[in-house]
C-alpha cells in the first residue's frame, strides 16, 4: 500500500515557518515544486492555511528531522503509518458463478413477478444479468420463456436476503403514496342508502311481496276489455 503525506501544503507550512530545511527537501517531502515552497516562504502562497506538524501526526521522526538539519542532501522519509488501512477497490459488475448463471433468468422472473417496483437497473445489481434479458423476460419475448420457472434469487445463491431486502425498501420509497380515506372495495350498504330506506328493506317479507304480485295481476285482469 502507498503511503502518502497528509495534508502537505499545510505540512509545507509548518516546516517553513519552524525549521531550517532547505526548499528542496521541503519540495520532496511534501511532493511540491521547490517555487511553490519558496512562495510559501515569501508568504506568496498559502495565506490562511494553518501549518499541520508531521511530528505530531506520526508521519516525520525526530530523528529524521535531525539528520535532514545536518544534512542538506539527505532527503526525509515517511514514516510507516501504525494502522495500514486497505485501499478501496472500485466495485464492478457483480461476478455470477458459471454453474449458476442458467438460474439468473429464472431469479429475473421470480423478481418481476414479486417485486414489479424493483428497477431494471437494481434487479442487474441482484442477479447480475442485462437490461434487454429483463426486458425479455417482462414481455416473455425470452427464447426460454416457455421453461422458465420464478425462483427466489437468495435460494438461488445470486444474492443475500440483506441485499434484496435493501433494494425492495430502496424502491418502495419511490412508489406513490395512497390518497387518505381512499378504498379500493365497494362501500357497504350502510353507507350508501339512507336509513329511513334500509328500514323499510328490512320490514318487506315473502307473504308482503307474494301480495303485492296478486293484486297486481287482479288489476290487469278488470282492466282487460271483454270479448264480443
Amino acid at each position: 500500500m502507498a503511503t502518502t503525506l497528509l495534508m502537505p501544503k499545510a505540512t509545507a507550512v509548518w516546516l517553513v515557518d519552524s525549521t531550517a530545511l532547505t526548499f528542496k527537501q521541503i519540495a520532496d517531502f511534501c511532493s511540491l515544486h521547490p517555487l511553490e515552497v519558496k512562495s510559501i516562504a515569501d508568504g506568496d502562497s498559502a495565506q490562511g492555511i494553518k501549518g499541520l506538524d508531521p511530528l505530531a501526526t506520526g508521519q516525520l521522526s525526530r530523528e529524521e528531522l535531525d539528520a535532514a538539519l545536518a544534512d542538506e542532501d539527505h532527503k526525509l522519509q515517511l514514516l510507516e503509518p501504525k494502522v495500514k488501512v486497505p485501499e478501496l477497490k472500485k466495485k464492478g459488475p457483480r461476478y455470477t458463478p458459471v454453474s449458476k448463471r442458467q438460474d439468473r433468468p429464472n431469479a429475473i422472473l421470480w423478481l418481476v413477478r414479486n417485486h414489479p417496483e424493483l428497477k431494471n437497473s437494481q434487479i442487474i445489481k441482484l442477479v447480475g444479468t442485462t437490461k434487454s434479458t429483463i426486458d425479455a423476460i417482462r414481455d416473455r419475448t425470452h427464447w426460454n420463456s416457455a421453461n422458465l420457472q420464478p425462483m427466489d434469487p437468495v435460494s438461488l445463491g445470486l444474492s443475500s436476503q440483506i441485499e434484496l431486502d435493501f433494494e425492495v425498501q430502496k424502491a418502495e420509497k419511490y412508489l406513490p403514496k395512497p390518497v387518505e380515506g381512499a378504498t379500493d372495495t365497494l362501500l357497504p350498504a350502510s353507507e350508501t342508502q339512507e336509513p329511513d330506506d334500509i328500514e323499510e328493506a328490512e320490514e318487506l317479507d315473502a307473504e308482503s311481496v307474494f301480495k303485492n304480485f296478486a293484486d297486481a295481476e287482479e288489476g290487469e285482469t278488470e282492466d282487460a276489455p271483454s270479448g264480443s
